[in-house]
């Protein structure tokens, strides 16, 4: 019984752990788009 819920748990932090840094990685691109539309813009404006 001890060894399944040590299973599980390990399962579940596992999944948890792929779908923080899917998370991580989509806030990252979405950071780094709205970075490139200011230096852009920025740049259109010199």
């Amino acid at each position: 019984m001890l060894k399944r819920t040590i299973v599980l748990a390990f399962a579940g932090l596992s999944l948890f752990s792929v779908t923080a840094c899917n998370t991580v990685e989509g806030a990252g691109k979405d950071v780094s788009s709205a970075g490139r539309a200011v230096s852009d813009a920025a740049n259109d404006v010199k």
